[in-house]
Parts: structure tokens; sequence; C-alpha cells
């Protein structure tokens, strides 16, 4: 259980990054909209996901017994 809810983490921060960067680069490029959705969905969907990664790392680190 504790290496899914790692990879959960892992899987979660390195889409979250990527979404806020792309959402950053695309509010550069001046587009305000993508596949309908805002840049700021798109931005606040990136920080929804690192939120989830951070959650998993932390419910791996509980899960641990010494």
């Amino acid at each position: 259980m504790r290496s899914l809810l790692v990879w959960l983490g892992r899987l979660g921060g390195s889409l979250g990054v990527l979404l806020c960067a792309a959402s950053v680069l695309l509010r550069f490029r001046g587009v305000f909209t993508v596949a309908g959705f805002q840049i700021g969905t798109l931005l606040l969907a990136g920080v929804a996901a690192m939120l989830v990664g951070c959650l998993g790392y932390l419910a791996a680190l509980v899960e641990r017994r010494e």
C-alpha cells in the first residue's frame, strides 16, 4: 500500500507541475481558453493535482512503521 501511495504522490505532483507550467506558458502567449476551459481553471487543476501528490506522500509517511 505504501508503494501505491508513493506512486500516487509522484504522479499527482508531476501532473500538477506540468499543468501549472502549461497554464503559465499559455497565458504568456496570450491564450485565454483551452478546450473551452479558462487558463485559470487549468492552473487550479494543476494546484489540485499537486495537493493530491502531497497528500499521497503524507499518507505514505504516516503508514511507515518503524
